[in-house]
């Protein structure tokens, strides 16, 4: 019998196919519960469509696609004042403002797609690949022009899959690393992870609870997310806003969404100061893995309480308490991460621009506009 490979492109969760899920077992972030949350209170400016590859009859394979308007930004983050950053802004505008991503920019790692262990590989890829054609002709007929391609993240690994003639236009390239968080199986408690810390790192963790007295913590139910959603949203546009770089900014119902959709597996602490909301982070629970999301907070009662370092350390104390095998503590604050015993794990992506000039030099163009992050990396465990 012939085999053949084909792909079906949906724009809603709701026309997933039945057994959709069989796939999704591996991760909750292509699930249809999650696919679901990203059609409905997506970044204004991304567009997500979800596809089916098939061997004849049966699903093989299932990713997820988002297309990125960059003109409908208003900032592209506000920290870096310099020269380049304004070159950037302006390349970017006009040459790179259309993206199309096969990933999700929203999260760090592998959350591209997932293919079954019977479907030859190179196969699946190829049809993936066209999958992408069909969506920049879907754009197209919109009046949108897809100016560039890329594939995210994935551990040097994975990249050899990559190497047949479909993918040779695509440039290799790597960004800040993903951090991860390795809890160890002779922890039991926050205080077994206290204690498995040097003195400057334990000395470091005292001040930080000690500067955080006073503040309440508190999970929010989907009511109480409601509620303060406002406050909710300053504080993450707060944080947003001071990157170095954005390609969106999520909308005011976002967690409400998310909270709603995934309820237990979808975790929003608040921080508190005399009955004020001036903090808060969110976990995803993802099988073994914690997955760290958005967070916001108040940059002076931050500073003065040491408030991020000592989320940080409830995430910790949690995934512990609760026997998760690592947290993805993503990208962002590298150094800080790393002073609490996350390490890197060096992430690349794949890319192509549309335009046969920009994209023979593209490698020069990604090295001059990516953002550098120097940091040391630190090593707070006794052995």
């Amino acid at each position: 019998m012939n085999t053949t490979y084909s792909y079906q492109i949906y724009s809603s969760a709701s026309q997933l196919p039945e057994n959709w899920n069989e796939l999704a077992v591996s991760t909750i972030f292509l699930s249809k519960e999650y696919l679901s949350i990203l059609e409905k209170s997506a970044p204004a400016n991304m567009s997500c469509h979800f596809i089916g590859l098939f061997e004849n009859e049966t699903l093989v394979g299932i990713a997820v696609s988002q297309f990125l308007d960059l003109n409908l930004l208003e900032s592209f983050g506000n920290r870096d004042k310099c020269i380049k950053s304004f070159i950037r802004n302006i390349v970017f505008k006009n040459f790179c403002s259309h993206i199309l991503l096969i990933g999700n920019n929203t999260l760090t790692g592998q959350n591209a797609f997932v293919f079954s262990e019977n479907a030859h590989p190179t196969e699946v890829l190829k049809t993936l690949k066209k999958s992408v054609l069909a969506l920049k002709e879907i754009f197209k007929k919109q009046g949108k022009k897809v100016h560039m391609c890329g594939l995210k993240d994935f551990c040097e690994p994975e990249l050899s899959r990559f190497e047949i003639p479909e993918f040779n236009p695509y440039l290799r390239f790597s960004t800040q690393p993903n951090m991860i968080f390795k809890v160890r199986d002779n922890w039991k408690t926050e205080e077994d992870y206290v204690a498995a810390l040097s003195k400057k790192y334990r000395d470091q963790y005292k001040r930080a609870r000690k500067k955080a007295s006073g503040l309440v913590k508190k999970q929010l139910s989907l009511e109480e997310i409601i509620t303060q959603e406002e406050v909710i949203y300053d504080l993450y546009l707060h944080v947003a806003k001071s990157a170095p770089f954005n390609t969106f900014f999520l909308p005011k119902n976002h967690f409400a969404v998310f909270k709603a959709q995934l309820q237990e597996n979808f975790l929003f602490y608040g921080y508190f100061e005399n009955g004020k909301l001036i903090g808060f982070n969110t976990l995803i629970k993802n099988g073994s893995d914690l997955d760290t999301y958005f967070l916001g907070y108040d940059d002076s009662i931050q500073r003065e309480k040491m408030l991020y370092l000592n989320m940080l350390y409830d995430m910790i104390g949690y995934a512990i308490k609760e026997q998760f095998e690592t947290i993805i503590f993503a990208r962002t604050a590298l150094e800080i991460k790393s002073s609490v015993g996350a390490t890197p794990l060096k992430m690349f992506g794949m890319m192509r621009h549309d335009n046969t000039f920009i994209n023979s030099r593209l490698n020069f163009f990604f090295h001059y506009l990516e953002p550098q992050t120097v940091w040391t990396e630190r090593h707070p465990f006794q052995d």
